[in-house]
């Protein structure tokens, strides 16, 4: 396993970079850092790029996931306000039968949320690597043992082949 790069090795590089950002050549990043040679200068620089590209993945992913929060959020409002039928006609709200004067309740925006944040959850689940991969199990069948099942199955057939020429 690689040795974790310090602080000061990670600014290090991303200065190394900041230096190829404005053009100038490994050599004179070299000299300009106090590298040997080049070679030293280049490989500062990717590990720098290599740095840069995995902070901003984190990133991203952070921002993926806060914008993940924010709807799911939306939907248990949803989720947790009560909601009443309303006649599309006269557009007023539509009173239990059952309970004279009580509004009737309306499950359909509550069901619809709820499935909506499931699938929030999944989905944020799916992006932090939550869900186990599906186990299978592979075999691998060699070709000899391949050529001996055949040769088995073809004694076998032969026998039973004489068996059944024996018998008019």
């Amino acid at each position: 396993m690689p040795r974790r790069r310090s602080v000061a090795d990670r600014d290090r590089d991303a200065r190394a970079v900041e230096l190829r950002r404005r053009h100038l050549n490994y050599g004179q990043i070299a000299t300009e850092m106090g590298y040997a040679d080049p070679s030293g200068a280049y490989q500062a620089v990717q590990r720098g790029l290599n740095d840069m590209a995995t902070d901003a993945g984190a990133e991203v992913k952070q921002l993926e996931l806060d914008r993940l929060d924010d709807i799911a959020r939306g939907f248990q409002r949803i989720f947790a306000t009560k909601h009443y039928v309303v006649s599309v006609g006269a557009g007023k709200v539509v009173m239990d039968p059952a309970k004279p004067g009580v509004p009737l309740v309306d499950d359909a925006p509550v069901i619809q949320a709820g499935l909506a944040l499931l699938r929030v959850m999944e989905r944020r689940a799916k992006y932090l690597g939550l869900d186990a991969p599906a186990q299978s199990r592979v075999e691998v069948i060699s070709e000899t043992t391949v050529d001996a099942e055949i040769k088995r199955l073809e004694s076998e057939m032969a026998g039973r082949d004489r068996d059944h020429s024996g018998t008019t």
